[in-house]
């Protein structure tokens, strides 16, 4: 009889690039599924359930060190379940697992490796377990050495740990909105609101690096957009100078890639100097779409070339070459952080005309010994009009072929529904700021892609993620906000209103599937997804927004384009619910912040209907109106409210505010002049 063998790792099976990387551990891993639980119970053996993603140096650290170690994994397999999840392909598990920790340690992060009992409630977990004890951290054989004893000899303590813990986040889950609604008020914002949240954000900006407060340092998207909004608002300089600063260090630093264009997920110090060398596909939309807002205003040339990188980067770095974008980029490239990135003195002196080498290295801070751990990281402290002098773009084009040869960072191709909506969002907003119609393009392209590959629509429904044309789980409510988000986009830059409808569509999709009991927030899964133990509700607007804080904005904008009164109010009691939050902590909400000004400010409705109004949508769309619906309609449409009752035989132009609109203007010079 042969030998059976010492272990089955299932994760060959997958298609989750982040998945794959473990699929030659001698673990057995297996990933997340309904009868893992049963096997558990089975088995009566703990769950080890570890999380993580594709371009996550420290879940790269972790396997090394540990889960390709045969002495370990063969103590994880024989004591435990182990579960490996791709938190971007499932996030709702990802969510529920690390409140659990949070709630646990008061901290999380990446990898998430969380001990569960057989039914699915967690206990014990950390983030990054090193292989020997070190800095105040138990070592990975130690963690589990002391989860199999307590299970086996500490069981009730165990149990009685996990329930308590489970019936907390089920606690918070519940009553979050009820203690929200505490703060219920009847005038929505005052102009002190206005001028204190602006205080709060302005209290924590670093006025000499820009961004707000000590490293790690995110790019903050919201946030700077929040001052935009602000400015915009009431003229107040010092909004725009700090949101001006903080885009031209980012774009300064290294965070930025200034060879090949795209930004890395944040910078390890105050300066934007050093950053964590992962590429994700969300922050870059995001950023393209607050940059482009900061060119509408500012009109700096610069801001046009970083948009116009960084989706160069996007289509060659990411896109599928259908329309659709992948997640990511990793850190790590032959086992070194940055390694694709950096430079010596001597590749850079070798390769640039020496006659702009030593202006190029003061300008790029480029130092024999290396600016960073021995080695350079392209970045300046000088201003970045420089960098576009046609010397240095020719001496940056050279660096940039050189390095396409060296071995590159491995790429994560999911093909994430939100991230992909935000990307929609990006290009929308680059093409009304620069007008460059490859973008509007572009945006029509991914959409179709999403809408042919991603929606079921025979159940009617669209899926969260597809990797190598397989599509996983059930769309979540990020998806959908964002989806909509994109319809609305795609609707201002062309005037289809066929977008417009869609959205409506699927906002009516979010309400059957979505809404609480309560009937004011939202759920982040559907009600017919049924693998998870429980359904959250998220209100906080991280590196993404929160998908309520997005379905909000929605309901606001949807409710005015359709009259929907219900909407209409399902927001503003949604904005009021949170008005507490806002107020106290707007860098932590800052999308529902937006929401909130927009709100205060008032939407102004430019309706446009003739058989010659599209001419002139883009010449709209260049400024930056955030407070602004703008709905360009070739002839009445009776499905759309706004236009019922408007003349349609000539271009004929309205504006519109609480419900009373202008007398009808025939010329887009004068509600230029107005807007």
């Amino acid at each position: 009889m042969n030998a059976s063998p010492k272990f089955t790792n299932e994760l060959i099976n997958e298609h989750s690039p982040y998945l794959l990387q473990h699929a030659h551990n001698p673990v057995n891993w297996s990933a997340w599924s309904d009868d893992l639980f049963k096997k558990a119970i089975q088995l009566d053996k703990p769950i080890l359930l570890s999380i993580g993603y594709a371009a996550c140096h420290w879940c790269h650290v972790m396997e090394r060190e540990s889960f390709e170690d045969e002495t370990v994994a063969a103590y994880m397999n024989e004591h435990f379940i182990n579960i490996k999840l791709d938190r971007e392909e499932r996030p709702d598990i990802d969510q529920i697992y690390m409140d659990a920790l949070q709630a646990m340690t008061g901290s999380g992060g990446w990898p998430l490796n969380i001990f569960l009992l057989p039914n699915g409630k967690p206990f014990y977990g950390g983030t990054y377990f090193p292989p020997i004890p070190m800095h105040q951290r138990a070592s990975w054989i130690d963690v589990l050495k002391g989860v199999k004893e307590a299970f086996e000899n500490n069981r009730e303590k165990l149990i009685e740990q996990a329930e308590q813990l489970t019936s907390h986040i089920i606690q918070t889950n519940i009553t979050k909105s009820i203690e929200l609604n505490s703060d219920f008020v009847d005038e929505l914002a005052t102009e002190e609101d206005l001028e204190l949240i602006t205080q709060r954000i302005l209290q924590q900006a670093d006025v000499q690096w820009g961004g707000f407060g000590n490293a790690p340092k995110f790019p903050q998207t919201f946030v700077l957009q929040t001052l935009l909004r602000s400015y915009h608002a009431n003229k107040k300089a010092s909004s725009l100078v700090h949101a001006i600063r903080s885009i031209d260090k980012m774009v300064q630093g290294g965070i930025y890639d200034h060879l090949g264009g795209g930004f890395a997920r944040y910078s390890t110090d105050v300066q934007w100097q050093a950053p964590h060398f992962e590429k994700m596909l969300y922050d870059n939309a995001l950023i393209v779409t607050l940059m482009a807002e900061a060119y509408q205003i500012t009109q700096k040339k610069e801001y046009q070339f970083v948009i116009e990188e960084t989706i160069d980067f996007l289509e060659r770095e990411l896109s599928n070459k259908e329309g659709a974008f992948y997640a990511a980029l990793d850190a790590d490239s032959e086992g070194v952080e940055g390694k694709f990135y950096n430079w010596s003195y001597d590749e850079i002196k070798a390769l640039i005309d020496p006659e702009i080498f030593e202006s190029f290295c003061e300008h790029y801070q480029i130092k024999e010994a290396g600016n960073w751990e021995h080695t350079n990281i392209i970045w300046t402290t000088n201003g970045i009009e420089k960098g576009y002098d046609p010397l240095f773009i020719k001496a940056k084009q050279l660096l940039f072929e050189h390095r396409s040869h060296r071995i590159r960072p491995a790429l994560d191709y999911k093909i994430i529904l939100s991230w992909n909506n935000l990307m929609i969002i990006g290009l929308c907003k680059a093409f009304a700021a620069l007008g460059k119609s490859v973008y509007k393009q572009k945006a029509i392209d991914a959409m179709h892609w999403l809408e042919q590959h991603m929606l079921n629509d025979v159940d009617n429904f669209f899926y969260h993620s597809n990797t190598n044309g397989k599509n996983n789980s059930f769309a979540f409510l990020e998806d959908y906000a964002s989806l909509i988000q994109a319809y609305i986009q795609l609707n201002r830059i062309t005037g289809d209103s066929t977008y417009l409808f869609k959205a409506k569509q699927w906002t009516e999709y979010v309400q059957l599937h979505f809404i609480d009991e309560e009937g004011l927030f939202f759920y982040f899964t559907c009600d017919y997804q049924k693998d998870i133990i429980l359904r959250k509700k998220d209100n906080y607007d991280g590196a993404q927004a929160s998908g309520n804080a997005m379905m909000c904005a929605n309901l606001y904008y949807l409710g005015t384009v359709f009259d929907n009164a219900n909407w209409k109010t399902q927001a503003s009691q949604m904005i009021r619910s949170m008005r507490k939050l806002i107020l106290q902590y707007p860098s932590s909400f800052s999308y529902w912040t937006q929401t909130f000004l927009s709100m205060k400010v008032g939407l102004t409705e430019l309706l446009a209907i003739g058989p010659n109004v599209l001419e002139n949508l883009d010449i709209v769309n260049s400024r930056f109106l955030p407070d602004y619906l703008i709905l360009f309609l070739n002839k009445i449409d009776p499905n759309l409210p706004l236009s019922i009752g408007k003349q349609s035989i000539d271009n004929q132009y309205f504006i519109c505010k609480n419900e009373t609109c202008s007398a009808p203007l025939n010329s887009i010079e004068h509600i230029l002049a107005i807007i």
